[in-house]
């Protein structure tokens, strides 16, 4: 073999793979037995929950064999007593906690963020730091100063007394990753931008908003998330008016009689609402979660 052939074979392989590359869209196939282990994993994951939702269609006394019958016959009477006993209120306290909350979130994250990332202060690492701290203690330890303190002003059973905790809560989460999705953003853009003369608004909302969106819509998802599964401070500090669903689950809980198909009910009614956005939305939470991990 002659020196050109040796060096162009290489070269000819190399052109080879890239085109095949491209033709099946820049990415590398897996392998059949990966495909077959990564649907055995997400079937494994999957299973509880189809589990519970065929549960909820069930009797109360054909949910309580053991083992399970998975062929019961299937009712709709969970679902009637659930709203017999009135489950919007609670599930209307969730949502108002939870969109208000990570709206908040997001209007003091952003500014935040673009401030640690894009405009770095001085000792940047430092306030990250002291935001991360605020996680170090368990909400537990907290309890007791936060019920005081509510119940002093007067904000028990209260469903802004939830908003503000819950943006407390959240707001280191979002920081930490707004920050990690505002450094991708290019700094081009935004000297041309500071060029023409936009202010920091106008940069904020036209500029940085929409190339950072995918980072946006998965922020603004995992803080809902938080909010809607919140129990702790939503068990303590509400009683009637401002009690949210994951309390009113609890209330199916009995020490006496048969609950499992009716708590199975409650807890696929209150999940539909979080499945519904993650899946409205689950393009962009694919690409701002996955955002920055390859270089």
């Amino acid at each position: 073999m002659t020196t050109h052939a040796a060096v162009s074979a290489p070269g000819a392989r190399l052109k080879k793979a890239l085109r095949r590359r491209e033709d099946h869209g820049g990415t590398p196939r897996l392998s059949p037995l990966w495909t077959f282990v990564a649907w055995l994993a997400t079937l494994a994951f999957f299973a509880p929950v189809a589990w519970m939702v065929l549960t909820s269609f069930h009797q109360e006394a054909d949910a309580a064999t053991n083992p399970p019958s998975p062929l019961a016959p299937v009712t709709l009477d969970q679902y009637k007593l659930l709203f017999s006993r009135d489950i919007t209120p609670f599930l209307l306290n969730s949502a108002m906690a939870g969109v208000i909350s990570t709206l908040l979130v997001l209007a003091l994250a952003v500014p935040t963020a673009y401030a640690l990332s894009i405009k770095p202060v001085e000792k940047w690492t430092d306030v990250m730091f002291f935001f991360l701290s605020t996680k170090f203690l368990p909400a537990i330890a907290a309890l007791l100063p936060v019920y005081l303190i509510v119940k002093d002003a007067g904000m028990l059973d209260n469903v802004w007394t939830l908003i503000v905790l819950y943006t407390a809560m959240n707001l280191p989460i979002a920081v930490w990753m707004m920050r990690s999705f505002l450094a991708e953003v290019p700094r081009e853009i935004l000297e041309a931008a500071e060029v023409d003369g936009a202010g920091l608004p106008t940069v904020l909302l036209r500029i940085v908003a929409p190339v950072a969106m995918p980072g946006l819509a998965a922020t603004s998802l995992i803080c809902f998330i938080f909010s809607w599964n919140e129990f702790m401070f939503a068990v303590n500090l509400t009683a009637t008016n401002a009690s949210t669903a994951p309390v009113f689950l609890v209330g199916f809980i009995t020490s006496e009689g048969l609950f499992l198909a009716r708590l199975c009910a409650a807890a696929t009614l209150v999940s539909l609402p979080v499945l519904i956005a993650g899946f409205a939305a689950q393009d962009k939470l694919v690409r701002g979660l996955s955002l920055g991990a390859v270089k």
